[in-house]
């Protein structure tokens, strides 16, 4: 009987500290990223590996390039089309996930994600892309770890280097290059505004660049852009 309860303390207390050893590697890697910049992500390797099934010799377009060598163009689209509220949430903007559930429930399918820049960078960095409710509970968890020891613009500079533009194209120097032959420093207001738009589905929109959706909304969003307010620079 002693040995019975003994499994079964050590068959809970195991998967917990686990989970705690998990949380605490999360912790530590984006605490050394505050300072040192990410060379790959989670997403950026499993997309690589994709590539490299068809073609073993397959490299990722990527480049970083510092927060203040990205067009302010870029940025403001960005915020204006994927999270308006970025410079003042704390990471979750809960009324943007009330609103995507209700559109969701209208249409009956999942049209609509209200997931923040840092949450996507959450994911990207670390995490698959199932879907699940485990899944965006770390999820959640990551994305307050990042709000908690980066502020908002390392946050949004990694993303801005790491997020995918196309099939194997990562972060905006990369973006910019493959789409326009220019830097990511500049970067056009419309030409922005595109790149923006076409953040949700990238691969879909690389091969279907004269896509009516795509001109549209990205005139919509070149319209929001003066509105969308920056993160405050470092102090």
């Amino acid at each position: 009987m002693k040995s019975l309860r003994k499994l079964i303390m050590w068959l809970i207390l195991l998967p917990i500290a686990c989970v705690l050893l998990l949380q605490a590697y999360f912790f530590v890697q984006i605490w050394w990223w505050v300072d040192h910049n990410p060379d790959s992500t989670s997403f950026m390797r499993q997309q690589r590996s994709l590539l490299r099934e068809k073609n073993p010799d397959a490299e990722l377009q990527f480049k970083w390039v510092p927060y203040n060598r990205i067009s302010s163009n870029l940025k403001r689209a960005i915020i204006a089309s994927e999270d308006s509220n970025f410079s003042v949430h704390e990471g979750i903007d809960w009324d943007a996930l009330e609103r995507a559930y209700e559109k969701n429930e209208k249409k009956g399918k999942v049209v609509a994600g209200g997931s923040t820049i840092t949450q996507q960078l959450a994911k990207n960095l670390f995490l698959s892309g199932e879907r699940s409710y485990l899944r965006k509970g770390q999820e959640f968890i990551i994305t307050f770890m990042l709000e908690f020891l980066m502020d908002k613009q390392r946050i949004f500079e990694i993303y801005l280097n790491v997020v995918e533009w196309g099939n194997g194209v990562f972060g905006a120097e990369a973006a910019a290059q493959h789409y326009y032959r220019t830097t990511a420093a500049n970067l056009g207001a419309e030409q922005a505004a595109r790149l923006a738009v076409m953040l949700p589905r990238p691969r879909f929109y690389d091969k279907n660049r004269s896509s009516a959706y795509l001109a549209n909304r990205s005139s919509l969003i070149l319209r929001r852009m003066g509105a969308a307010a920056l993160p405050p620079t470092h102090k």
